[in-house]
């Protein structure tokens, strides 16, 4: 019996090609391609470390991948933790509400290790601004339609 071949295996079914960009200078790729991987590596660190974003950090890497790595880019977007969050800001900006509860939880755990630790408060009060603008805006982003 034959087999379908247009699909490669390693690609999940029922999930869209990411989408394609227009190609760039190559010494302008080369510098796409390694901010990619430093923001990958920066996405991927922010999974462990409290206050560093991993999704920003993802996005923009899926962004320079998009125009330097075809390769890499659609490893982002078929990968089966960052993919989702690539497919929802393509599909319209969408975060899920899960991701913005979480946003939330740290951030807020971040402003108080803030005003707990250092001395000067105009440090904590401009952070904990900047947060709760930061948070704002997520909150108004579209949330993925519930399945």
């Amino acid at each position: 019996m034959l087999e379908d071949t247009s699909i490669p295996p390693s690609i999940p079914t029922g999930i869209p090609p990411p989408p394609s960009l227009s190609p760039v200078p190559r010494a302008v790729r080369w510098l796409l391609h390694a901010f990619a991987v430093l923001c990958l590596a920066l996405g991927v660190l922010g999974i462990f470390l409290p206050g560093l974003p991993t999704t920003v950090f993802i996005l923009m890497a899926a962004w320079a991948a998009a125009r330097s790595s075809p390769r890499l880019h659609e490893w982002l977007w078929y990968h089966r933790f960052f993919g989702p969050m690539l497919r929802d800001w393509a599909r319209g900006g969408w975060v899920s509400r899960r991701a913005k509860w979480n946003a939330s939880f740290v951030m807020a755990l971040c402003a108080v290790v803030l005003f707990l630790t250092v001395q000067k408060l105009w440090i904590p009060i401009l952070a904990s601004t900047n947060m709760a603008v930061v948070l704002t805006w997520l909150w108004f982003r579209p949330e993925p339609p519930q399945a």
